[in-house]
């Protein structure tokens, strides 16, 4: 393990509820839309554009409506989880461990820079990271490698070096993707639902777990 590559949301934060609901508000209350709570969360997945076209089909909004939607959505989950903003437990620590010993930090992610702006200058810790890989850096989302390949290239490391953290099956998905192998937070999926993934090293509820702790030692 030569270098640490984390996805954002769910991963480094527990945020995924506000990100749903605040789709869940956006399809239902302004777009017309009758989807559950389990409809929207199990397609929050890869970028913004991407999640409006997989709830309302391909062609349903112009490419400017797609904009304006994606930061109405981000103004409503900032605004709501901004009170609740934190590290997962013994992230802040686990972060720190790594950066102490020279180990190269990576976020890949698919959200947008202005919600991963939100997360890194609130918290102080942009310090920790060498690269950053958002939506607007790849062309193809997870599932695809892109995202983590990219983070790869910008932090300098071959796939089989890097070890990625992510919530989600498709994120774990694009990690195997890409050749690497993962570590699941289970803030919002529980491990049956990776159970069609061999890279999976191990499922945490937080960054206290015995394994993760030792990883760094």
């Amino acid at each position: 393990m030569k270098a640490l590559i984390f996805d954002l949301n769910g991963t480094m934060i527990d945020d995924m509820l506000y990100h749903t609901n605040a789709w869940k508000d956006i399809m239902n209350n302004q777009l017309g839309g009758n989807f559950t709570f389990e409809q929207v969360k199990q397609n929050m997945y890869g970028k913004n554009s991407e999640v409006l076209i997989r709830m309302f089909g391909e062609g349903y909004f112009t490419d400017e409506q797609i904009t304006e939607l994606s930061f109405e959505k981000e103004r409503l989950y900032q605004q709501a989880f901004l009170p609740e903003l934190k590290l997962l437990p013994g992230l802040t620590g686990f972060i720190e461990k790594a950066y102490r010993n020279n180990i190269p930090m990576a976020i890949a992610s698919a959200a947008i820079p202005f919600n991963i702006d939100f997360v890194l200058d609130n918290l102080n810790i942009r310090k920790y990271f060498s690269a950053i890989v958002s939506a607007d850096h790849v062309k193809i989302s997870k599932p695809h490698p892109e995202t983590f390949l990219k983070a790869a290239g910008l932090l300098g490391v071959s796939s089989a070096d890097c070890l990625v953290f992510e919530d989600v099956p498709k994120g774990a998905e694009a990690a195997f993707n890409a050749q690497m192998q993962c570590v699941i937070l289970t803030t919002t999926h529980q491990p049956d639902e990776f159970a069609h993934l061999p890279n999976i090293l191990n499922f945490s509820s937080d960054y206290t777990s015995a394994y993760l702790q030792g990883l760094l030692k």
